[in-house]
Order: C-alpha cells, then sequence, then structure tokens
C-alpha cells in the first residue's frame, strides 16, 4: 500500500467536505433572450428537459414563455423588470395588477417558485434603488391576497460591486451608503419571509481584471496550493467559494448568519475581446463544468458548509443582441441552433462520471441488479499526488477499513493506486452511510451504480 505521507491542503479540503451533512446543491439555468434568432419558447422546454435542467430563471414574465413552461415539471424564477420598481413601490394596486396577470394566473400549472424583483439594482444608472425594498413589499403582500405569498419567494438579486470589501474574505463587508438605506431593510425582509438573498456573482471578472495576482487554476476550480484567509485562517481552494463567503461575512457582520444565499447568476464567456483575458471556450468549458461538480458534491462553502449551494448558470444561450463587449454575447452554454458551445456536466449523474464512464476502466462490472446501491471509486484523471493524500486521510483520520490493500491482503492486488485509493474510498463512503458529499475527496473520487471488482476484490456495501 502507499505511503501515508499526508498533505494539509487536501486534509483541509476532506475535511470540510466530511464536515458537511447537507444535501446536495442544484444547478439551474439563466434562459435570456436579448436575441433575434432563439428557438421558440416550446422547443427550448424541451432543451431543458433533454439536458436534466429542472430549475430556470428568466428576466421577464413573458407569456409564451410561462405558458410554453406550463406542467413541464421545471421550476421558474421570474423577474419584475427595475423600470416597474418605482410603480410598484407607490401603489399596492399596481403589484396586485401585476401579481393577477403575470403571476397567479399562470400558478400552479407554472411552478414559479419566487420572483426576482429587479435586477442589479444598486448599479442601475437611472437610480432606483430607493424604490426596491418597498416594491419587494408591495409584491409579496400582493402574493399574500391570492395566497401564495409562502409558495413563492421574493428576492432580489444584487452584483458583488455592493460590497466595499471583499479581500480577504472574512473581511467581506458591504458599502456603507447602502447598509441602512436598503441592505439592512432587505434583509429584514428576507428574514422574516423566509427568503434567500439572490447574488450574481463572476470570478471571470475578478481575474481578468487581476491576471497578475489571481491564479487562473484558482478561478477555474482546478487543483491550486489554494489561498489562506488571514482574518479567519480559512484556506479557500477556488475562488467562487471566496467571493461567495464574502457576501456571507458582510452578512454576518450586520447580524444576519441566518439568512442564506442563492447565486443567481455566474458563467464565464467563451469568447471576448483581445483586453478580455480569460475568455476563451476552454477556461468556459472549465469554469463551468468544475463549478457544476462542486455544486453537486453536497458541499456548502468553507464558512458556511452545510448550506448547500443553489446556483443558476448564466447563460443557456449566446444572445446576439447584447450590448457591451464580446464577452457579453458569448456566454452561452447553447447556440441559437440547440447546438452546444461545449460539453459539461449539468446533471448529478453525468458530474458523477467525470466525463468518463460510470465506471473504474480497469474494473470489471457486475450485470446483476443493484437497484438503489451505490459504490465511490478513485478519479483515475487525479494526480498521484492528490490521490495519495486522499488515501491518507480515508485511511487515517477518515476511519476506513484499509485492511484488505495491505501487502498479502485480499485487495491488495492490482497494485496500483487507483485501486487501492478506490477501495479507501468507498470504504469511507460507505462508513459515511453513502451521505451526499463523502464520495469526493477535492474532485478525486466519484460514485458508481455498479459495483466495481479489481481482481478478486469485492467492494463492501456497508459496514
Amino acid at each position: 500500500m502507499a505511503s501515508l505521507a499526508f498533505s494539509s491542503f487536501f486534509l483541509f479540503i476532506l475535511l470540510s467536505l466530511s464536515a458537511s451533512s447537507s444535501e446536495a446543491g442544484s444547478i439551474g439555468i439563466n434562459y435570456g433572450r436579448v436575441a433575434n434568432d432563439l428557438p421558440p419558447p416550446s422547443k427550448v422546454v424541451e432543451l431543458l428537459k433533454t439536458q436534466g435542467l429542472n430549475r430556470v430563471k428568466l428576466y421577464d414574465t413573458d407569456a409564451t414563455v410561462l405558458t410554453a413552461l406550463a406542467n413541464s415539471g421545471i421550476k421558474v424564477v421570474v423577474a419584475m423588470p427595475n423600470e416597474l420598481l418605482s410603480s410598484a413601490a407607490a401603489d399596492q394596486s399596481f403589484t396586485d395588477a401585476w401579481v393577477k396577470a403575470n403571476i397567479s394566473g399562470y400558478y400552479p400549472a407554472t411552478q414559479i417558485e419566487a420572483i426576482a424583483v429587479g435586477n442589479e439594482v444598486f448599479v442601475d444608472p437611472k437610480n432606483t434603488t430607493k424604490f426596491l425594498v418597498p416594491a419587494m413589499k408591495n409584491v409579496h403582500a400582493s402574493l399574500a391576497k391570492y395566497n401564495l405569498d409562502n409558495s413563492i419567494k421574493i428576492s432580489s438579486p444584487i452584483a458583488l460591486s455592493s460590497l466595499q470589501s471583499s479581500y480577504p474574505t472574512s473581511s467581506g463587508s458591504f458599502k456603507t451608503e447602502l447598509v441602512e438605506p436598503v441592505i439592512k431593510p432587505m434583509l429584514d425582509f428576507l428574514r422574516q419571509t423566509g427568503s434567500y438573498l439572490m447574488v450574481n456573482a463572476y470570478p471571470f471578472f475578478a481575474y481578468s481584471a487581476n491576471s497578475d495576482k489571481i491564479s487562473l487554476d484558482y478561478a477555474l476550480f482546478k487543483e491550486n496550493p489554494g489561498v489562506v484567509d488571514s482574518g479567519n485562517g480559512l484556506r479557500y481552494s477556488n475562488l467562487f467559494d471566496a467571493q461567495i463567503d464574502a457576501v456571507f461575512a458582510a452578512m454576518s457582520a450586520l447580524q444576519y448568519d441566518d439568512v442564506k444565499i442563492t447565486v443567481s447568476e455566474t458563467g464565464w464567456p467563451s469568447l471576448g475581446d483581445s483586453n478580455e483575458i480569460g475568455a476563451s471556450e476552454d477556461n468556459a468549458a472549465s469554469y463551468n463544468g468544475n463549478l457544476v461538480r462542486r455544486v453537486l458534491n453536497g458541499s456548502g462553502t468553507p464558512l458556511r458548509p452545510k448550506d448547500p449551494l443553489n446556483v443558476f448558470l448564466f447563460a443557456l444561450f449566446n444572445e446576439n443582441q447584447k450590448p457591451g463587449p464580446t464577452s457579453e454575447r458569448n456566454y452561452g452554454l447553447f447556440y441559437p441552433t440547440e447546438k452546444k458551445v461545449y460539453d459539461i456536466p449539468l446533471t448529478v449523474g453525468a458530474a458523477s462520471g467525470v466525463g468518463k464512464s460510470q465506471v473504474p476502466v480497469s474494473g470489471d462490472v457486475s450485470t446483476t441488479s443493484h437497484r438503489g446501491q451505490t459504490w465511490c471509486v478513485a478519479n483515475g484523471d487525479s494526480s498521484e499526488k492528490k490521490l495519495q493524500a486522499a488515501i491518507d486521510y480515508a485511511c487515517g483520520e477518515g476511519g476506513a477499513d484499509c485492511t484488505p490493500i495491505q501487502p498479502g491482503a485480499t485487495c491488495y492486488n492490482p497494485n496500483t493506486l487507483e485501486a487501492h485509493a478506490s477501495y479507501a474510498f468507498n470504504s469511507y463512503y460507505q462508513k459515511k452511510s453513502r451521505a451526499t458529499g463523502t464520495c469526493d475527496f477535492g474532485g478525486s473520487a466519484y460514485v458508481v451504480t455498479q459495483p466495481p471488482k479489481y481482481g478478486n476484490c469485492e467492494f463492501p456495501t456497508g459496514y
């Protein structure tokens, strides 16, 4: 068996994963329509279904789209545009009529789960910030008239530019001029209604503007040394987690530790102008693909390890009429023809396979039915260093039964790092009752639904 040299970096990742008892997070997608060449909504709904996407976020309440989504099983977040906020804030009868026309007439056939009141209002050049919370309260009161206030949440997406400080992560704080007028009243409202804060987070912007200081691997969820927060000692293995925890830290500083976050937008462009450093198809595939795996493994952020991450990718399509730099028109996972811009996993099954078959290529697969049973195996694409560190943890503090992979024991052969890691990871996974998040090991493992078998070694399904 390989040596027990230990890596503190991987120990941190593994401990934070094993400490998580959360359910897996969810992946949804933003369906923007600033384009003149998109397929009709009925075809878009079929595309969402074929991709296994069951949550979608819109930027309006378009009747054709909401009708197409009826009885589809897809949960929907709709939006009240910024230009309606002043009217919504001023007059309850306005929101009554808006809810009647745009919400109650479609629900429950169309599974509207939330309303985004405005979008990045604090950076709206038309200065609509003062209308935001009154508008949110009026929309909520209008929902109550239709007995929908418990079924449909109200929130409003904020940009990371609303933070005064975000580095180090533990120093996260909101801009002073926003705290009393709007941040605290909004967080009060979210707390009172059992809702959550929507956050638009784009590591791409931070990397592109600071590529001389920020590692690309750190931005893309790839293997890297990580960044230790000088304030709380937590180690961050990716920029996304650091950005989200900066918002959590900002809320905590105002005593709103109980309010949760949904990431309402995040993505990476597949094409950009020459000055948009990092915009490329390969980087977009790495960011979004690794993000999906990271979300679906069930672990939260270092500050909130037990809170599942719920994320809406931006965006479904490339939108050819969006203004601004080239990147703005190239965030889509799909071309308007419905062809993929690049191929990434979007569901638990696809993400667990890490782009591979569902069993190790070096092992045999039983053809017997094993309904409901799962095993944990090593990702052969992981580096030897990463696999070794994960084995050391699993067989050490993790408590896995690694006796069978000792020299001369039943599972020592084949004497390969991947085979030994698979046995150790599965032992740990089974001892943890196959809980979500216990088969990841920093991206070095994934779940399979058929029993792997290396040589004469049989993998246990429980202890």
